[in-house]
């Protein structure tokens, strides 16, 4: 995923082995309470200007790890971030950052849950549920999944459509009752509660909807397509939902 995965190869066991150790290594450097905030801030600012993947495997006092599979991710405000969703759709739609958060919005409380197995509890997110934006589209008959992409221009990821249209999959604007920072995903991102968080795509800009699944970045690296937490990927987490 975008959070919690640098980008290498392999199966998911022998990278939640190495990201384990790695980890454990840099427990010492979690900052007193006072400081969690500035550290979290400083670690997100490093990460995007960190090729490697390296600095996330730091904690930090949030609890979240950052990573990106691109080199380099660009900025997007009100001003230029777009959202488009088309395919096999009715009326393909482009939404501005304004008009999603026009939208009725959902706030939900749920654990993160990644792959890896570090977990942030009690985390609300907030967004649109994203079977409203698939009915305002219209969705064809033959559509049975969709393929999503982001503006790193490098990360994607699937859902089938019932999975698509459950009522906690949000494209979702804000994360810990605070708008969206561009670490986290930012202006917006997806957010698929009941799943592992590489489901939750960050910097999220395309909604395709398809007559198949196409797996996305990590499914395509050994990781599995129906990502449920506790019940995929080899692990036996609690659910989040």
């Amino acid at each position: 995923m975008n959070d919690g995965h640098p980008e290498e190869r392999g199966t998911p066991v022998g990278r939640r082995v190495f990201l384990g150790t790695l980890a454990a290594g840099a427990l010492g450097v979690v900052a007193a309470p006072k400081l969690q905030s500035g550290l979290e801030g400083f670690l997100g600012g490093a990460a995007d200007k960190d090729p490697t993947g390296l600095t996330g495997l730091l904690p930090n006092g949030g609890g979240f790890r950052y990573y990106s599979v691109a080199s380099s991710v660009p900025r997007k405000n009100a001003d230029t971030y777009r959202l488009e969703i088309d395919g096999l759709v009715d009326r393909p739609t482009t939404y501005t950052l304004d008009a999603l958060k026009a939208l009725p919005q959902t706030r939900m409380v749920r654990d993160v849950q990644c792959v890896t197995g570090w977990r942030v509890p009690d985390t609300p997110f907030e967004g649109v549920r994203l079977s409203r934006l698939l009915d305002a589209a219209g969705v064809r008959p033959t559509a049975k999944a969709i393929r999503f992409t982001c503006f790193d221009g490098t990360y994607t990821e699937s859902l089938t459509l019932a999975q698509a249209r459950r009522a906690d999959v949000l494209v979702a604007l804000r994360m810990q009752d605070k708008d969206l920072g561009h670490s986290h995903g930012g202006p917006v991102r997806l957010y698929v509660a009941p799943m592992y968080f590489y489901k939750s795509a960050k910097w999220l800009s395309g909604i395709t909807l398809t007559d198949e699944v196409d797996p996305g970045y990590w499914e395509e690296r050994g990781y599995d397509i129906d990502a449920w937490v506790g019940r995929s990927n080899g692990r036996d987490d609690a659910p989040t939902s």
